[in-house]
């Protein structure tokens, strides 16, 4: 299946999840066996040709993705919750939200220093979530080594959030 057609499957839903907004709806990419497996080959090729330890897959939807990746590429996944989420002892980072702060965290031991990992999320939109991450990586002396991602918001420039990070989106909105 081509991008194109994968683009074409994605849903707008207006006014959700406030008055204003048009939400990008994946569920119908989850519920094709053909636009799934083709994300999950566009995933993997990517993965492949950045050479990587682990993935760690941004909650929630990008434990989907991360998921099949991890499978498809034989890699470890971890996973990226928002705070108190986790049972075990975790490291943090803060990110700014439209009216706030919010927190990613990750087990302590899910990034080992010298290592090499995938940011994996369904969306980037604004890029504050992937861009804590990086700094969670970062702050273990360890190396992104792309930021992946099925669907990529251009009009919020998340990618700008990401610095010289490589960032790579299958479709583009």
């Amino acid at each position: 299946m081509r991008p194109d057609e994968i683009k074409a499957l994605v849903k707008d839903v207006p006014d959700f999840p406030k008055p204003g907004i048009v939400f990008k709806d994946i569920t119908p990419l989850l519920s094709n066996a053909a636009a799934f497996s083709a994300i999950t080959d566009f995933l993997a090729e990517r993965a492949a040709a950045h050479g990587a330890d682990g993935i760690l897959a941004i909650e929630s939807r990008g434990f989907i993705f991360g998921a099949a990746l991890a499978e498809r590429a034989g890699m470890p996944m971890h996973l990226v919750r928002k705070r108190g989420k986790l049972p075990r002892a975790t490291i943090s980072a803060e990110y700014a939200l439209e009216y706030g702060t919010d927190h990613v965290e990750v087990h302590t031991d899910a990034i080992a220093t010298g290592g090499r990992y995938l940011i994996v999320d369904d969306v980037i939109a604004t890029g504050g979530t992937a861009e804590a991450v990086a700094r969670l990586v970062a702050g273990q002396s360890a190396t992104v080594a792309a930021c992946l991602f099925v669907l990529e918001l251009s009009f919020l420039n998340g990618r700008s959030r990401l610095g010289d990070l490589t960032a790579e989106s299958l479709i583009t909105f």
